[in-house]
């Protein structure tokens, strides 16, 4: 049987051979219907182009990459992490481009990774955790690497962006506290220096009055989780009520205050963030902030493709940010029903 070619491909979707080829490289810019008619009729036929032929054509090292500065342990327990990494292969896979995923324990083991990246290793790389006057935006500029931040990211930057709105369910759940009659409500924050974090902090200060004494930074980590929240309950004017910035931090936390021989949410309402697999399984189940990191992966992963054929950068804004009140912020049974909040 002869080895099935890109005019077949292209005779089964009914494109000319170079449709097909655009379609996979994105050369040139085809309808989203075409593409999807090239696809459909590749995996149909079995067909698969020459991954080196094509990187060769087009002098890219068709890579992608993700260069975190985070300790390991930290991305094994974070549900955001495999979830984003899922919806940027899901584009990625389109046109079988790599991902490379680096993990680096410092700012110059980071800045030698970039610099590899920029010298053909990958064609684009995919920046998250932003920090405010992110040293790692102008040096990625300098080195001409095609970048997408992920972020809320307000300083002067020359790259496309993915934007979501971090504030808005921090204040939904405040507001659900205070209607509950809670009074004293604390904040456990992720690091600051963290655009992300910070958003979440503010909004929390914004929503409480400025009042920052049952404020505590924490590091995603359960460990730091369950020591502030220690810190907090040993307070004289102990907080009824605790946001917590993800879910790591407030099931540790939520253990932590059972253990002491409190009751959720009798005693101390615990709210959590990202809306992690277990979360809704608990007893009692955890209020959380469901932030769809697919959809942001997916969303990254387009802007950089884009970005590396020469499209002009550009923001986009996800939608994703939804809060699922549940009984860990219920004195009843019954769950308030699911907030949705559009970004502004």
């Amino acid at each position: 049987m002869s080895r099935t070619t890109i005019a077949d491909v292209a005779r089964e979707a009914g494109v000319a051979k170079a449709t097909v080829s655009h379609a996979l490289s994105g050369n040139r810019p085809i309808s989203e219907e075409t593409r999807a008619k090239v696809l459909a009729a590749a995996e149909k036929l079995g067909w698969v182009p020459s991954q080196s032929a094509r990187a060769l054509a087009n002098r890219r090292a068709n890579a992608v990459a993700v260069v975190l500065a985070r300790d390991p342990e930290v991305i094994a327990n974070d549900s955001f992490f495999p979830a984003f990494i899922a919806g940027v292969e899901s584009v990625l896979s389109e046109t079988e481009t790599a991902l490379i995923l680096q993990v680096v324990p410092d700012r110059e083991a980071e800045e030698r990774a970039y610099r590899s990246l920029s010298h053909g290793r990958a064609d684009g790389a995919i920046l998250l955790d932003l920090r405010d006057d992110d040293w790692r935006v102008p040096f990625l500029d300098d080195l001409e690497l095609p970048t997408v931040l992920v972020g809320a990211y307000d300083g002067p930057h020359p790259f496309s962006c993915v934007r979501t709105d971090d504030a808005t369910p921090i204040r939904d759940i405040i507001a659900q506290l205070r209607e509950a009659g809670h009074e004293r409500i604390a904040h456990v924050s992720g690091p600051l220096p963290y655009v992300h974090s910070r958003a979440r902090a503010e909004a929390y200060l914004d929503a409480v009055g400025g009042d920052d004494r049952l404020l505590r930074e924490g590091d995603f980590t359960a460990a730091s989780g369950r020591a502030l929240t220690a810190d907090l309950l040993a307070l004289p004017d102990r907080p009824t009520a605790i946001v917590y910035a993800n879910d790591t931090m407030a099931i540790a936390g939520l253990s932590y205050a059972r253990a002491q021989g409190l009751s959720i949410p009798a005693d101390l309402a615990i709210s959590g963030f990202d809306d992690d697999n277990l979360s809704a399984h608990l007893t009692p189940a955890l209020t959380s902030v469901s932030s769809d990191p697919a959809a942001r992966g997916r969303a990254a992963a387009r802007l950089l493709r884009a970005d590396i054929l020469g499209a002009e950068p550009r923001t986009e804004v996800v939608d994703c940010n939804v809060v699922h009140f549940r009984e860990s912020t219920s004195n009843t049974q019954n769950t308030a029903p699911t907030v949705s909040r559009r970004t502004p």
